[in-house]
């Protein structure tokens, strides 16, 4: 009667029935289980465990535990069955609404192969290398176990394609947080922030999300000719706000104006009447500017040049040339300094003709006498 019975059961489930079953041993390739509400036992392989490759099957079942199963072939008294399938059904049902809501789930690594990582969803997920993060990663090994965020970015139940993006995530984190705090930001606000990038013309700053830009003229009150001089990537520094562009979603900073001004120093270091070395920087029809400290310029008017008379200043000086200079006025409040080169130089000498003129005169009185002196012997 028993026997009728189990034939009566196993001819009630086909292929595609699911059924609950409890897992009763845990072999090495395959699982053994009782299935509820039935004396039949069914079977699992180890290929129909996982959407991913299983090494043993204990890393994915253990005894006693109740597992949902699926069909795949019924014999006399024994069902083979799937929990691979029975995931499968319900993680494409569940991606499917991931994908139209775009919502941001979390899920383990389970691998790291060529191209990218492996993410077990039910089905297999891929995140190719370049969905991983929004920078390039080298060496993707510390993956392997790790929790990240994804969205589903591409989804085909009929190639049996799911694409996941962790990327795609961290984007719009950072997106978020950009407009959030470029409605905050304001011009004249000093913040710290962390150098991202070096370039030719300045080096990029994050303040906190966003990245803003600190334009080589603004790195530092002495002359930069590569910001690499000044900056390094990664390097904590304090910056100002000089303006904010919502629109277009641009922040202009500065170091330097977070630093002393050059001209705090001017009054320790220099005052009328002293002398000191400067470098040449501009040429004008009025005058030279002369740098005499870093980032200081003071005037050298044209009249101040030379002792000789002079109609442009490039007549005797040159950008770049180093020069003596006489501090002869200064007013930090503002910011103007006049120096002289012409009152440290020899003043002109005229020539004394005085010898030369009692010489000729000496030459001329000893001439005649010595021509009188002869007049006087031929008459006698």
């Amino acid at each position: 009667m028993v026997e009728d019975m189990n034939q009566v059961e196993v001819k009630n489930l086909e292929v595609g029935s699911k059924v609950t079953g409890i897992v009763t041993k845990v072999e090495e390739k395959q699982v053994l289980v009782s299935i509820e509400g039935s004396k039949l036992d069914g079977i699992i392989p180890i290929s129909e465990l996982s959407s991913l490759h299983v090494e043993k099957a204990t890393d994915v079942v253990s005894e006693g535990q109740e597992l949902e199963l699926k069909v795949t072939k019924v014999e006399e008294e024994l069902l083979v069955l799937s929990k691979k399938a029975v995931d499968a059904d319900q993680a494409w049902e569940d991606l499917q609404k991931k994908f139209e809501s775009k919502e941001v789930f979390e899920a383990e690594i389970k691998d790291v192969v060529k191209g990218g990582l492996v993410v077990d969803l039910g089905v297999r997920g891929f995140v190719p290398a370049s969905l991983v993060e929004n920078y390039f990663v080298d060496d993707f090994s510390d993956y392997k176990g790790k929790t990240l965020t994804f969205k589903v970015v591409e989804l085909e139940k009929v190639k049996n394609r799911v694409i996941l993006s962790h990327r795609a995530v961290v984007e719009e984190e950072l997106k978020n947080k950009k407009h959030q705090l470029l409605d905050k930001v304001e011009a004249g606000q000093v913040l710290e922030g962390t150098v991202q990038r070096i370039t030719d013309f300045g080096a990029f700053v994050d303040i906190g999300g966003v990245d803003g830009l600190v334009h080589i003229s603004q790195l530092s009150y002495e002359h930069v000719a590569k910001p690499s001089e000044v900056v390094t990537e990664g390097q904590k520094v304090n910056v100002k706000v000089l303006s904010v562009d919502r629109d277009n979603e641009r922040i202009s900073l500065s170091i330097k104006e977070t630093l002393p001004g050059p001209w705090s120093q001017v009054a320790d270091k220099l005052s009328s009447g002293s002398i000191t070395e400067g470098v040449v920087k501009r040429l004008v029809s009025f005058g030279a500017f002369v740098e005499v400290l870093p980032g200081v310029e003071g005037l050298v008017h044209i009249s101040q040049i030379s002792n000789k008379h002079i109609g442009t200043p490039h007549e005797v000086l040159s950008e770049g040339e180093k020069v003596q200079v006489k501090v002869l006025d200064i007013n930090v409040e503002e910011q103007r300094i006049s120096l002289s080169i012409r009152e440290l130089e020899e003043p002109e000498q005229e020539e004394d003709y005085s010898v030369y003129n009692q010489s000729d005169e000496t030459s001329g009185f000893q001439l005649g006498e010595m021509i009188g002196d002869k007049l006087k012997k031929l008459k006698k």
